[in-house]
């Protein structure tokens, strides 16, 4: 997964948690941050395997 994809399911776990919020929807509010800490996860992983390949290590 690339830096953008990753910051698509940040953004796509934003909406669907404000939607969630929004309707009173505590089910939908939960997967949403779900899907936004993944999101996050997989930047971090995506900055460090970058990291890595430029040190060479």
């Amino acid at each position: 997964m690339s830096k953008a994809k990753a910051k698509a399911k940040q953004a796509k776990g934003k909406i669907k948690e404000a939607a969630g919020k929004a309707m009173g929807d505590k089910s939908m509010q939960a997967e949403g941050r779900g899907e936004e800490l993944a999101g996050k996860a997989q930047e971090i992983a995506e900055k460090t395997t970058g990291r890595v390949k430029k040190t060479g290590k």
